[in-house]
């Protein structure tokens, strides 16, 4: 008989991922939308909004670790070595992917539920090559090459900042460090007049933080002591949507997790937020070379996420709120991406970008 305690955590997951999936379809946020508002428009409102949720993720989570209900060593974001080069290669190919798709795993799923049948495609497809990263046959080439190229951190310490900056000062400076980089953060979206005119925006970004801690806490505290440690986890989507399209189709059983309760619950909120709103309706693709994008946006988001080790959420709120190393090597690798892929769109392919850049160089030198 199934674990009830994982059950318990599916629906906890599904919950959580519900009202991430409602408040993020209501207030139009979208992560790849705000790095390309703030790259090309200048507008950094809603890039603003994702640091508040991350600011109110990282006060919230290293306040549980502070208070000794959360030993971060648990959290596969905060490994004994960090594997850098798998970091940095999969960041970038997730961003290009997000550019190429026009959102995250995470967007992919809040537009599904709005009736967004292209996003159906990208989902499956995601899922499978995340799938085939992780366990798959692109698993022995990842765990063996890439991931065996990492750093190892000093004396037993974790990859995060507030462990090695402990071990560093020779303190314990975690409270400071959370405190201090958490109130900075917040400030920055509550800080902005424009902002604060536009509650949507705010009550999304407070949901996603809020969210964040309130999967720590299920994983945490719903489960059963018999089974073992426990392997807290929060909101990710890459892995956990490998996961739930592999249980839909092979393994019923395996739907009793936290991460696939999310994956359902993300797009049942967006669902029900798209409905409320009359703005339910289905949607397809224009042509093949619309869906040839999407095609190859899903596959490196998919490959590239499981190397980055998460999504804009999994690598920006959740390795973020703790403080993991990964977690600005991953946002910057992210965004670099999707400037190359944004750059892809406006210019073509790459091997136009490539032959026009030779002919320019060959230009100047004339």
């Amino acid at each position: 008989m199934q674990d009830m305690s994982a059950w318990a955590q599916a629906l906890g997951g599904f919950v959580v991922g519900m009202i991430a999936g409602f408040a993020v379809r209501h207030a139009r946020l979208c992560s790849f939308g705000a790095i390309e508002d703030a790259m090309m428009g200048g507008d950094t409102r809603r890039l603003r909004i994702f640091g508040l949720a991350l600011g109110v993720a990282i006060l919230g989570t290293q306040a549980l670790i502070v208070s000794g209900l959360f030993d971060p060593s648990l959290s596969t974001y905060t490994p004994a070595s960090l594997p850098i080069v798998a970091i940095v290669i999969g960041s970038v190919l997730f961003g290009v992917g997000m550019a190429l798709v026009g959102t995250c795993g995470f967007g992919s799923l809040v537009r599904l539920g709005a009736g967004d049948l292209r996003s159906l495609i990208v989902v499956l497809v995601l899922g499978a090559v995340a799938f085939a990263a992780l366990r798959g046959i692109f698993a022995s080439f990842r765990i063996v090459v890439l991931e065996r190229l990492a750093v190892a951190m000093p004396d037993g310490t974790t990859a995060d900042i507030a462990s090695l900056s402990s071990w560093l000062l020779a303190i314990d400076a975690r409270a400071v460090i959370a405190a201090g980089l958490g109130t900075a953060l917040c400030w920055l979206a509550l800080g902005d007049k424009r902002l604060r005119r536009t509650p949507r925006l705010l009550s999304a970004g407070f949901a996603l933080g809020l969210l964040v801690i309130a999967g720590w806490l299920v994983t945490l505290f719903v489960r059963d002591d018999f089974a073992g440690p426990p392997r807290p986890q929060s909101l990710t989507f890459v892995s956990t949507i490998g996961k739930a399209v592999f249980a839909g189709l092979l393994n019923v059983a395996n739907l009793a997790d936290f991460g696939v309760g999310s994956v359902f619950g993300v797009i049942s909120g967006s669902c029900l937020a798209a409905w409320r709103s009359a703005e339910l309706q289905w949607e397809a693709f224009d042509d093949d070379r619309e869906m040839r994008r999407h095609l190859t946006g899903a596959v490196l988001m998919g490959f590239g996420g499981i190397l980055a080790g998460g999504c804009t959420i999994g690598q920006g709120l959740t390795a973020g709120s703790m403080l993991a190393l990964s977690w600005p090597l991953a946002v910057g690798g992210m965004m670099l991406g999707a400037r190359i892929g944004i750059a892809i769109l406006i210019e073509g392919s790459p091997r136009d970008i490539v032959r026009r850049g030779w002919t320019r160089l060959i230009q100047g030198r004339r």
